[in-house]
């Protein structure tokens, strides 16, 4: 396929993830007050989308407390910065079995629950985007499954549809990309629909070229997307998305460093990401332009 290159694009920040990286660097932001203000940040320095998951305060490890969600949407809609709020719903799919001999009973770091309360947060606080892992996938763990069987993506997908909350796909194989398709096709997700596309992480699609046209030749023509890879890959793949005719993520989600040796904020992720945006030709959209092309409405959250 001839590459067409994106002329007018929107960057997302992945603002604090849920892996393992609370002790690795001083700036990936553990209670609401910290992952707000690193949001704000980050939109101020260009995101006009930010994707948000919440930790333990204390502890730093992933959380799906939804007191925690609410301060966190309300802190940034609070912001003297206007931002697309995306939230993650990729929470409560997580199976870590017992070994190779003994795979049963699951193991401490299983959270699997049902699709109403993996939703629960996205019902209350009403993002303009949610998260949906469009599949099962092996992570680097050697036990641990992420967990999303056809049944559940299909209940949380007509969710996020009655809920007028705009599903982000993320695929992380071209069979995600497959059975996203097979979900607008039953008219539980709406077209266009918005895809990120999360390359290099184990064991999904590989960061390499080909791989990575591979899943942009699987994206529909009139569908929105974006894509990122992991550590020093990241921004590489900034100018590789934008050239391929996407859109841009970066964040501490995926990445922790800013040069070799050099920690990163994410403002400082974005503001790099915005260079070489512009350093390539093109303009970075304001976060009501983003609105305006994904269809989005942004709202106040829902009473408690």
């Amino acid at each position: 396929m001839p590459l067409t290159m994106n002329r007018n694009v929107f960057i997302t920040c992945a603002v604090t993830g849920s892996g393992s990286t609370q002790d690795k660097s001083p700036h990936v932001p553990r209670s609401p007050a910290q992952i707000a203000a690193s949001a704000i940040d980050a939109a101020k320095a260009g995101a006009a989308i930010v994707h948000c998951h919440v930790r333990d305060p204390d502890t730093g490890t992933p959380s799906r407390d939804l007191a925690l969600y609410r301060e966190v949407t309300d802190r940034i809609r609070d912001a003297d910065v206007d931002v697309v709020l995306n939230l993650t719903a990729g929470m409560g799919g997580d199976m870590v079995f017992g070994g190779t001999e003994t795979p049963l009973p699951t193991v401490v770091g299983t959270d699997m629950v049902g699709a109403t309360e993996r939703m629960a947060h996205i019902a209350n606080c009403l993002p303009e985007i949610c998260t949906l892992d469009c599949g099962t996938m092996n992570f680097a763990e050697a036990d641990y499954v992420m967990t999303n069987t056809p049944g559940m993506l299909r209940a949380m997908g007509q969710m996020m549809t009655d809920l007028g909350v705009k599903p982000e796909i993320e695929a992380f194989d071209t069979g995600h990309l497959w059975y996203a398709k097979q979900l607008v096709k039953e008219g539980i997700l709406t077209s266009p629909a918005l895809v990120q596309l999360c390359m290099g992480v184990p064991w999904g699609a590989p960061n390499d070229l080909n791989t990575f046209m591979a899943m942009v030749n699987n994206v529909p023509d009139d569908w929105h997307w974006s894509a990122f890879s992991l550590g020093r890959d990241q921004m590489p793949y900034a100018a590789g998305s934008v050239l391929a005719g996407g859109n841009v993520r970066v964040g501490l989600e995926d990445n922790l460093f800013l040069e070799k040796g050099v920690l990163a904020t994410n403002a400082q992720l974005v503001e790099k990401s915005a260079t070489i945006i512009t350093n390539m030709g093109a303009t970075i959209m304001g976060p009501q332009e983003v609105r305006d092309l994904l269809g989005l409405t942004k709202r106040a959250p829902v009473s408690a």
